[in-house]
């Protein structure tokens, strides 16, 4: 009798501790994902861009961290506004992470009058991936060797030298504007669908110069088809280590990153938020994707997601005053 009352008692206890756990398994459960619901990786831009191919490097080995599948979904379209506006509007859940960049969390803001989301108030920053340095290059026969020839050279041209981006709004289109708004010398935009007609064009002589990441004009400077004059990151890149920054060839504070980072929507959990750093973050300091990531000209980053939100907000603001320099608007 008393073995049977101290069963119920363990019993009775056990289904009190139980209740417990129970009734605190929603704020518990935030950070954990239950193997069987997917989780969609949401990429605002089409297949095959760097947004796109880091996404298809991350997914797997987070899917595999978290227990959980996780899924690519492109949503292209207006320099990832479209796709940014549907992960806006999605459930903070922890189910649905944003593939954002310099343009749709930082310059798009800025560049169309109306945007379906705010691009710091609709996201909460997970884990910045790595930025991506461009590289200022002209044709091999071109007359120009260094920043300061390019500037005298635009200055004295009507309507100044011209340079091919892929497209209005990219971050090589910015990096001349910014260069135009603090040199105080014009250029002419010459926009392409893409970076591959726009380098073509420069390394034929038909434009005069273009911004580049690496992965697009390390090829041609390779092959010595370009020339590079100046690169736009903080310091000398690795890869090319006679080439001079921008700021060192007396644009001071000039610098410019296509950077790469992962929201999700606003009001996330902070466990589920930090959670997803955590694990992403042990991603790419894999030696693997280290590897990956500087075959795309990308640098690495290790910032905090509350880092990660004050560098977007000074990139916003950065960009704010560049588009209002230059007057760009995109219907």
């Amino acid at each position: 009798m008393q073995r049977r009352t101290l069963i119920h008692r363990s019993l009775a206890t056990g289904t009190l501790l139980l209740t417990g756990t129970l009734a605190s398994l929603p704020a518990m459960a935030q950070g954990q994902w239950p193997t069987g619901k997917p989780i969609t990786y949401l990429v605002p831009f089409a297949p095959g861009g760097n947004t796109d191919t880091l996404a298809r490097v991350i997914a797997q080995p987070l899917g595999a961290a978290l227990g959980t599948p996780v899924v690519i979904d492109n949503k292209g379209g207006a320099g990832g506004s479209v796709g940014s506006a549907i992960a806006a509007r999605a459930p903070a859940d922890g189910y649905l992470i944003l593939g954002g960049t310099i343009s749709s969390h930082a310059i798009n803001v800025s560049l169309y009058p109306k945007l379906d989301y705010d691009p710091i108030k609709s996201f909460a920053p997970v884990a910045m991936l790595g930025s991506g340095p461009l590289v200022l290059v002209v044709p091999s026969s071109s007359p120009y060797k260094t920043l300061n020839d390019v500037l005298a050279a635009s200055k004295a041209k009507p309507g100044g030298l011209s340079s091919a981006s892929a497209g209005t709004g990219t971050s090589p289109h910015m990096a001349l504007e910014f260069l135009a708004y603090q040199s105080g010398v014009k250029f002419t935009h010459v926009p392409y669908k893409g970076s591959g007609p726009a380098v073509q064009d420069v390394v034929s002589g038909q434009v005069d110069m273009m911004f580049d990441t690496t992965l697009i004009v390390g090829p041609h400077i390779q092959s010595g088809k370009l020339r590079p004059i100046a690169v736009t990151s903080a310091k000398r890149l690795e890869s090319l280590p006679d080439v001079p920054t921008v700021a060192e060839s007396g644009q001071k504070g000039f610098e410019v990153g296509s950077w790469q980072a992962v929201f999700a929507p606003a009001h996330t959990p902070k466990p589920v938020v930090d959670r997803l750093h955590s694990e992403i973050m042990k991603i790419i300091a894999t030696p693997e994707v280290q590897a990956r990531l500087k075959s795309f000209g990308m640098l690495p980053s290790s910032m905090s997601p509350a880092e990660l939100g004050e560098f977007q907000k000074a990139e916003v603001a950065k960009w704010a005053q560049v588009v209002k320099s230059a007057g760009i608007k995109v219907d």
